[in-house]
Order: structure tokens, then C-alpha cells, then sequence
């Protein structure tokens, strides 16, 4: 599975991990209902996000669970699973996120998908996701036609891209299609209203997604000659932090703005645990458990800021009442960078990725021994980075935010 945010259950409440796994094991069992069993290989914790805006928002009332079989992933337990709407559009969202995926990796020629065949192969596979989810998207309302408009535009953008081209300018076409898929969670809850604020959201949230995956892949990307933003623009990771922490606020303001009928684990998800992810990204993980928390919890700006975020840059004007900066005004990208890290102050590069078919045997692998599941820490199927078990246990508790969440 993949996804930005992955939140370790000791940093939920036993209701709220109870929560969370209903709507990973929904958006699940959703893939299969709609698409089959093979289409549950893009299960990922981004797209259950969708499920949690559209519950969060939707009346309370009976029908939003079903219990579901036993799995191995659960220890082979039965568990109340979220269903629905929101599930569905998930599936549909995750499924062209997946392809596009599948499609960037076979452009890139990772791994055996340097092959010819393995790479038409998967490109079927991606082209048969793509109508899989236009189909589903339809029957919701939703054109997931943005989302591919966005993907395709992304490949061009990268070839114009080079040394003083706006980060943010890379980053649109993904900040694009998360806007359009978190602003269908208000229209499908029956709360018009929640639209705007929710597509400022999905936006910025798009944002940070390309950000992390950028930070994350940098060295990887640099050892093996592959495209990566942060480089190929010039950007420094002091700018690619700066960006992140101004979208976390802007997220949380935009959250502000909306109506829910019951948004904890949103605000859990969406406020705390990607500050948690920035962390764990830039290397000031927040994590009290994995002995890396700071005395102010792993906030390397302090504790006076108000949000609980460390952001140091709040609203920087611009006419955008959320923050996020805007390219080429107070809040985007400065100009051209240093054209890398300092190396002195990188961790060591990050393990190569495995090919499709091979990480593909490693999650098989993964799931018959229940290490997704109940692991301390795995190693990602395909990208070999280190993971955290979805519902493994953990008696700490370092959520210091000071919220009610």
C-alpha cells in the first residue's frame, strides 16, 4: 500500500483506530466488489481520505457499517467496515491513482519495466484501472476525467521543467485532480457548501503529496538518473519545507471552513498525522516511540504557534484566505536553488526500488504473514522504504497537539 499518511495506532484512540480500519477495509472490499480481486492491489491509505470527508460530513444514521468476513490482514477477524458512496468514490479515486502510478514507473523504466512486454503488460493493466474507475466515478457523479487530464498534462510539465521553474508549477496537475476528488465528497454528503473550502483542501493536500514523494525519492531518483522535481527545478529542501509547512496550515484553515457532522479522524488525519508525515519525510520525525521526539514533540520551529503545526509562515497574503502560497506571489517559490541537498546533512540513500513483479511477490509475501497488518516496521513491496503496521500495538502516547481530537 501507499499513501502519505500512515498514521501508527498509538497515535489513535482505540475508537478512532477502530474508525480508521473501517474505512481502509472498506475502500478494500469496495475494490473488490466493483472490480474484482486484483484491483485490491491498489488499496492505498491516501484514498480512504475520501471515504473519511464524505462520512465526516454526511448525516449520522444507520447503514454506514457492514460486518465483514474474516481476512488475514485482520488476523482472520471479522470487523465493521465502512460502505457507501464514500468507499465507492475511493475505490474509483485509488484506482486512477494507481494507474497513473503503474504509468509513471513504466516512463521511467523501473525495475523490469525496462521490458518491452512487461511494459505493455502494465500499461493494459493501468488502461483497464483508468475505465475501471471512470465507470465507477460515473455512477457517483464524479468525471474522473480530471484526473487523467492530470496526469497526462504531468508528463509534459516535467519536460518543460528545469533550473528556475516554479516548483508549484510541477505540482499542479496532482493538486488539480485531489481538488476535484476531495470537493465530490461534499456533493455525494449533500453539503454544497462544504465544496470550496474542501477543494482548497484537496489542493494543497495534492500539493503535499508530490512534495513528500519528491523528498522521499530524491537520493533514490539521483542514483538511478530517474526525473525528480526537487532537482530538476533547482529547489532546495529548505524551500520544499517551507512549501509543506504553509500547505499544512493552509489545510487546516480550509478545514475550518467546512461543516462536519462528526470530523475527528479527519481533523486526526488531516491536521496531525501529515505533520507527521512532513516530519518523517524531511527527518524530524514527531514519533515518541521510534526515540526521535524532541522535547516540543518534534517541531523544529518551536511551540508558539498557535495551529499546533509549526508553520512560521502563516497567511502570507497573495489573496488567498487559506495560505499554500500562490506561484510567483508572496507565498511560492523565491526563485532558483542550490541544485540539490547538502550532502553532509542527508541521510544515506534509501535502498534501489524492486521491479513490479518482484515487489508484487514480496506483498503477496506480506499479506499471508500478516506484517502489513501487525508489524512494528516492514519493508514497502516495491519501494523498499521502511513501513509501519497499520494496527500494530504501541502503549505510548505522544500526541502533545493539545487539541480535542
Amino acid at each position: 500500500m501507499f499513501g502519505i499518511v500512515r498514521p501508527c495506532s498509538h497515535r489513535l484512540t482505540e475508537g478512532l483506530k477502530t474508525e480508521w480500519m473501517a474505512h481502509l477495509c472498506g475502500l478494500c472490499l469496495a475494490l473488490r466488489s466493483d472490480h474484482g480481486q486484483f484491483s485490491r492491489i491498489v488499496t492505498n491509505y491516501d484514498g480512504l481520505i475520501v471515504s473519511v470527508l464524505t462520512e465526516a460530513q454526511a448525516e449520522r444514521g444507520t447503514g454506514r457499517r457492514r460486518t465483514a468476513g474474516p481476512c488475514p490482514l485482520r488476523g482472520m477477524r471479522t470487523a465493521p467496515v465502512a460502505k457507501g458512496e464514500g468507499a465507492r468514490l475511493a475505490a474509483a479515486v485509488s484506482l486512477v491513482l494507481a494507474s497513473a502510478k503503474v504509468r509513471d514507473h513504466v516512463a521511467d523504466g523501473d525495475g523490469v519495466l525496462r521490458r518491452r512486454p512487461v511494459a505493455l503488460a502494465a500499461r493494459r493493466i493501468a488502461g483497464g484501472w483508468d475505465r475501471a474507475g471512470a465507470r465507477t466515478g460515473a455512477e457517483l457523479g464524479f468525471d474522473t476525467a480530471v484526473l487523467v487530464d492530470a496526469v497526462d498534462r504531468q508528463t509534459g510539465i516535467e519536460a518543460l521543467a528545469g533550473p528556475g521553474t516554479s516548483l508549484l508549477t510541477v505540482t499542479e496537475p496532482t493538486e488539480t485532480a485531489t481538488a476535484a476528488a476531495f470537493a465530490h465528497t461534499a456533493v455525494l454528503a449533500g453539503r454544497p457548501g462544504n465544496m470550496a473550502p474542501l477543494a482548497e483542501a484537496g489542493r494543497l493536500f495534492g500539493r503535499l503529496a508530490h512534495l513528500l514523494d519528491a523528498v522521499e525519492d530524491q537520493g533514490t531518483d539521483a542514483a538511478s538518473g530517474a526525473w525528480n522535481p526537487l532537482t530538476a527545478t533547482g529547489t532546495s529542501r529548505a524551500e520544499a519545507r517551507r512549501l509543506a509547512d504553509d500547505a499544512l496550515h493552509g489545510i487546516r484553515l480550509a478545514l475550518r471552513d467546512a461543516e462536519f457532522t462528526d470530523d475527528k479522524l479527519a481533523h486526526v488525519l488531516l491536521a496531525h498525522e501529515l505533520r507527521t508525515s512532513v516530519d518523517r519525510a524531511f527527518g524530524t520525525s514527531s514519533c515518541a516511540h521510534q526515540g526521535q521526539a524532541s522535547a516540543q514533540g518534534g517541531n523544529p520551529y518551536g511551540s508558539n504557534n498557535p495551529y499546533g503545526g509549526g508553520n512560521p509562515y502563516g497567511d502570507q497574503g497573495g489573496g488567498n484566505p487559506y495560505g499554500g502560497g500562490n506561484p510567483g506571489g508572496p507565498g511560492g517559490p523565491r526563485g532558483p536553488r542550490d541544485l540539490g541537498p547538502n550532502p553532509s546533512h542527508e541521510p544515506p540513500p534509501p535502498p534501489k526500488p524492486r521491479g513490479f513483479w518482484a515487489g508484487c511477490a514480496v506483498a503477496i509475501g506480506l499479506c499471508c504473514t500478516c506484517k502489513l497488518c501487525c508489524a512494528k516496521e516492514y519493508e514497502g513491496p516495491w519501494s523498499r522504504k521502511k513501513r509501519e503496521g497499520c494496527c500494530r500495538d504501541c502503549d505510548c502516547d505522544c500526541c502533545d497537539c493539545g487539541c480535542d481530537c
